[in-house]
């Protein structure tokens, strides 16, 4: 009797991890195709708005850029007036006063049309990348943030090693960047750029293993509640931090492998 006992203790808790297996899976797989659905629409978004801001006759023109590309009045709004401090903190700003608050009070499905309204906003802060490079160099960056990044989220999610440690490191050195990038903005100094893009390369590879870890392990440790809203706001929540990850992981490689016009 014990030892039918111990088998069908065994069955069960093997029925249960296989369970929890196929239900993390699933969560990933969520994760990733948010992640992926954000990141289409901030490219769809920068480069219609790119299109939309310019012009090629001289009498639609209202400025030009050095590399002679010529804007059109809502380029000009968008590019050369205060506006641009707007569209260009505003995503920051949500991400660190909006977010949390999205997330305790909208259903799932408003936190995900507040992640892809996000993704639309990016989309419109990073129009300015195809009027400064050529756009086979943001292909062929986005394609090695692509595979740098396939392979850092793998580590995060299959290594044994406890990531949690190197979180919080990781995290000041994300608010040291923007520190750093905001004193940039008025000293203009080639190398502090060249050596943001570089430390923030590093910081945000660390932090898309991290977050890829963390997610798993969030849900593992939820999985048993039952709570899918929960779950389905959590998804939405981790594509966000991979999403960032991403995305800045692309603009600071775009920084040394970027070719401008």
């Amino acid at each position: 009797m014990a030892e039918f006992d111990t088998m069908r203790a065994r069955t069960t808790s093997a029925s249960r991890a296989a369970e929890i297996d196929s239900g993390l899976r699933a969560h990933m797989n969520k994760v990733y195709g948010t992640m992926s659905v954000g990141m289409v629409i901030t490219a769809a978004a920068a480069w219609a708005i790119a299109g939309l801001t310019t012009t090629t006759d001289p009498a639609q023109a209202v400025a030009q850029l050095g590399n002679g590309t010529m804007l059109n009045s809502m380029g000009s709004a968008i590019y050369l007036s205060p506006l641009r401090w707007v569209i260009m903190f505003a995503p920051l700003a949500f991400v660190l006063f909006g977010w949390g608050a999205l997330m305790r009070r909208a259903s799932a499905a408003g936190v995900q049309l507040g992640f892809f309204v996000f993704a639309t906003a990016i989309g419109l802060s990073l129009s300015s990348i195809f009027l400064v490079f050529t756009s086979f160099s943001i292909v062929q960056t986005f394609f090695v943030t692509a595979i740098a990044f396939a392979g850092l989220s793998l580590y995060g999610y299959t290594t044994k090693k406890d990531l949690s440690g190197m979180g919080t490191f990781l995290i000041m050195g994300v608010i040291g960047l923007i520190v750093a990038m905001i004193v940039n903005l008025f000293l203009q100094s080639p190398a502090m750029m060249f050596a943001i893009s570089a430390i923030g390369i590093l910081v945000f590879a660390g932090l898309t293993a991290f977050y890829t870890q963390t997610i798993k392990s969030e849900y593992v440790a939820h999985a048993a509640s039952g709570d899918q809203e929960w779950l389905d706001k959590a998804a939405v929540d981790g594509a966000l931090s991979l999403y960032i990850s991403f995305l800045n992981m692309f603009q600071f490689l775009l920084m040394f492998l970027g070719q401008q016009e």
